[in-house]
């Protein structure tokens, strides 16, 4: 059914114009709300054939749900950032960020310009509630009425600085002051075509993350200090991705940042109680050599593992050979699985590739390169750095360095048992 078939079925229903759902739908829709989510949406907000007439109740933000339809409430503004997307086939620049009164804070995108900036106290009357990610969030559209206020007090911080170890998904209007520690420059196929940007990775005193600089400034380049006004934050490979819009200011720092040479070091338990997390560094034992290791066979497409000669993707194809290690690693407060590449793998096993396929062959059996390796390290105690992604099957840490560890175990027992005495 199309779109438009969906909005006149809602249009009947609702007894509204169709015009105007349609452009609520499209509205929806276009900011990635699944269309039967959307529709529901619609038809909290029209009132199920009320035809919207219901006065919108007031509400403290923390009494917000994604049940509500439309909402009057009075916050203060935490953070304001801009960005333009595609809605209609026409660019739009929205505003968004967060809000905030006593009660709790809630995300905001204002589909108008209202003059918000942070600091302000504002009521939003007949305000549409939508969900996103789960939780409730504000749009402020053309129905909105903004008025300003007296100041209220909230227990947030107001303004977009932050650090990059505090940074999570969906974070919006950020302000940061960071280091470009790596930066290539890459073409895409965009949306309208061919787009160069920029992408690599930031850091702070706090962490590093990966960045994407849509405009591919001349500027953001790898040494440069700077500081980043109004950046937006996703999700890229299980952790946080810092991006830069067109309307990211960027300027140079008059100082220079402690930027580490390693690692965030964490306990695996810390670290997987992260939900993922870049450029952390583990040390622990390693307690076994996962199947599937050891010489393997790879897609020539898309590079994912081929079990008995199927791509789950490409059927049928010719595997090419390759190498790769998923050791579990386990420090006594939890485990997570290395994953080595074929560089790290080759460092581990001693041979390349022709030197797992010459055993392989000798033995006829490919399992005995997997053997070889689970003889080197199994017991052995490492330091690991990786970049860490968490979901429904277990963590995993992509790993950039794998070294014996010269740590004193006795010194991290010490910590260890000391933590435990918090």
């Amino acid at each position: 059914m199309s779109l438009d078939d969906h909005a006149e079925d809602l249009a009947s229903d609702l007894g509204v114009d169709k015009q105007e759902v349609k452009a609520d739908l499209e509205n929806l829709v276009e900011y990635s709300v699944p269309v039967d989510e959307a529709k529901q949406s619609l038809r909290r907000k029209y009132g199920d054939g009320g035809g919207g007439s219901s006065e919108p109740s007031r509400a403290d933000v923390a009494d917000i749900s994604t049940e509500d339809s439309n909402v009057t409430v009075t916050a203060k503004v935490l953070t304001v950032g801009t960005r333009s997307i595609r809605y209609q086939g026409n660019e739009q620049v929205i505003r968004e960020g967060e809000l905030a009164d006593d009660t709790g804070k809630i995300s905001y995108t204002a589909w108008e310009d209202f003059g918000l900036s942070a600091g302000d106290t504002i009521t939003a009357g007949n305000a549409g509630v939508r969900e996103w990610e789960g939780e409730p969030e504000l749009n402020l559209g053309e129905s909105t009425n903004v008025a300003f206020e007296d100041d209220i007090e909230v227990p947030y911080p107001v303004g977009g600085d932050s650090d990059l170890a505090a940074l999570e998904p969906g974070d919006r209007g950020i302000d940061l002051e960071v280091e470009v520690v790596d930066c290539e420059t890459k073409t895409i196929d965009g949306r309208d075509g061919e787009t160069e940007i920029k992408s690599g990775v930031l850091a702070d005193e706090s962490a590093r993350l990966p960045f994407t600089d849509w405009e591919a400034r001349p500027e953001v380049a790898e040494g440069a200090t700077m500081r980043l006004e109004d950046v937006y934050v996703r999700e890229f490979r299980g952790v946080p991705s810092v991006n830069l819009s067109e309307f990211t200011e960027v300027s140079p720092l008059d100082r220079e940042l402690a930027i580490s040479d390693t690692g965030t070091r964490m306990t695996v338990r810390d670290a997987v109680e992260t939900g993922g997390a870049y450029d952390v560094e583990v040390v622990g034992s390693v307690v076994a050599v996962r199947d599937g290791s050891g010489l393997i066979e790879r897609c020539p497409e898309c590079g994912r593992v081929v079990q008995n000669g199927q791509c789950r993707s490409h059927g049928d194809v010719d595997g090419q050979d390759d190498l790769r290690v998923k050791a579990i690693i386990d420090d006594g407060t939890g485990t997570v699985t290395a994953v080595l590449d074929d560089e790290r793998t080759e460092e581990v096993y001693g041979g390349d590739v022709e030197d797992a396929k010459a055993q392989a062959r000798e033995a006829m059996d490919k399992e005995v390169v997997a053997d070889s390796i689970r003889d080197r390290v199994v017991g052995h105690e490492y330091r690991v750095r990786g970049n860490l992604s968490v979901d429904d099957y277990g963590a995993n840490l992509e790993v950039t360095e794998f070294e014996r560890s010269e740590d004193a175990p006795a010194d991290r027992a010490d910590a260890l048992l000391a933590e435990v005495a918090e």
